[in-house]
């Protein structure tokens, strides 16, 4: 209700993104969210309180995982609630009709390849053949995960003319963050560009390749941040999502680059997504750290033992890999480790990617495969050598022991 009260100026962004760590560290908190949201859309006629409320449910839908989006994406919400608020008899103002519907129209694009998320899809063909009207999009709307809290440095206009639009955006936001930004950085002259690059077919096609690999970190990454609690996580898993932070970050120097040299709009735009996606998942990151941080320096100076997670009688208060028969069955690497992402574990996800070769513009991060970990490791350099090193041993070690 406060993020949502017509007397705001304007939106609490930090309200905001506080919803959000809610509703990713909390077993009701997709539900809760959504009941709230529908308390305060349906029937509601002070249309600046909806106006905030549609905004809040933007920004959950950026930052939130899977468990949120399957409530937003479902026939039930989007035609029970969004649908209804812009239907002829409510005659809400141009400006919520328009917000409302590039929601639809951004969710539509953005979980299309989904099949438990088609939902927003099969509404947003439906309106199309009733000859409803839908605001032209910009790449920001075309991107579902596209959070306004990230800071943008100043740069010069005359270069940055092309993303004005989604500067002016981004300016509306008071919530800074440290992370790389999306859509300035390609101006930054430290990345030396020399000029655009024509790629030919068999390029993009590689490219296009390897970018799935990045988003395939990039969810992985994003599943750990959904399921881990500050404070009570796995040691091994904490690694793990570490490594995965660095790794994503020196993904993302390339990328950029490619951004700014690149002469294929598609390509372009493709590329533009991903580096959305990772600055997401790397506010979100950071934000997780700083609440880890914060609840262990809570925990040491009071002295308070963790009841939290069941360590055993007389264990200290410890968050350790747990190994052998102790190790649940569906822990949160297990479960991460079977996603669709081309490897059978998370960590040959991270092995799949290998040194980029500077001679050739487009090989980022080639795949790499093997039968083992340990052989996987072999041909993969990293930023940090010594973290993939510790991470791919905890990694084996936790899979001879869980069989």
């Amino acid at each position: 209700e406060k993020a949502t009260d017509g007397s705001l100026q304007s939106e609490d962004w930090t309200l905001n993104m506080e919803i959000c760590d809610i509703i990713n560290e909390t077993e009701e908190g997709p539900k809760d969210a959504i009941r709230a949201l529908k308390k305060r859309l349906n029937g509601n006629k002070n249309y600046r309180e909806v106006m905030l409320a549609l905004t809040v449910l933007e920004t959950c839908v950026k930052n939130c995982g899977h468990r949120f989006h399957v409530l937003v994406a479902n026939r039930d919400f989007i035609d029970g609630v969004l649908v209804k608020i812009i239907s002829p008899k409510n005659n809400p103002p141009t400006i919520v009709q328009d917000k409302v519907l590039a929601l639809i129209q951004a969710w539509a694009d953005a979980f299309r390849s989904s099949p438990d998320l088609t939902g927003v899809v099969h509404i947003y063909e439906e309106l199309k053949r009733k000859g409803i009207e839908f605001p032209m999009a910009d790449l920001d709307a075309l991107s579902p995960i596209h959070t306004p809290q990230r800071s943008v440095p100043e740069v010069d206009p005359a270069a940055n003319m092309h993303n004005s639009q989604s500067q002016q955006r981004m300016s509306t936001s008071s919530y800074s963050s440290s992370s790389p930004t999306a859509y300035s950085a390609p101006q930054a002259p430290a990345l030396n560009v020399t000029g655009p690059i024509t790629a030919n077919s068999e390029q993009i096609a590689r490219l296009r390749s390897e970018l799935d690999i990045v988003r395939g970190n990039t969810k992985v990454m994003s599943e750990m941040l959904t399921e881990m609690v500050p404070g009570q996580e796995d040691s091994s898993d904490l690694e793990l999502l570490q490594e995965l932070n660095r790794t994503c970050r020196a993904m993302q120097q390339r990328i950029v680059e490619l951004i700014s040299r690149v002469s294929n709009e598609e390509v372009t735009e493709e590329l533009l997504h991903v580096n959305d996606d990772l600055n997401n998942v790397f506010l979100r990151y950071e934000r997780f750290e700083r609440y880890r941080s914060g609840r262990s320096t809570q925990n040491a100076s009071n002295g308070v033992k963790d009841n939290l997670i069941d360590l055993g009688p007389g264990s200290p208060a410890v968050v350790s890999p747990m190994v052998g028969n102790s190790a649940p069955p569906s822990s949160l690497s297990s479960q991460l480790a079977g996603l669709d992402l081309g490897t059978n574990s998370v960590s040959g996800t991270l092995s799949s990617l290998q040194h980029c070769n500077p001679r050739d513009d487009f090989d980022m991060f080639a795949q790499t495969r093997g039968s083992s970990l340990a052989e996987q490791r072999k041909n993969v350099t990293y930023e940090d050598p010594q973290a993939v090193k510790g991470l791919a041993s905890a990694l084996d070690v936790r899979k001879q022991n869980t069989g």
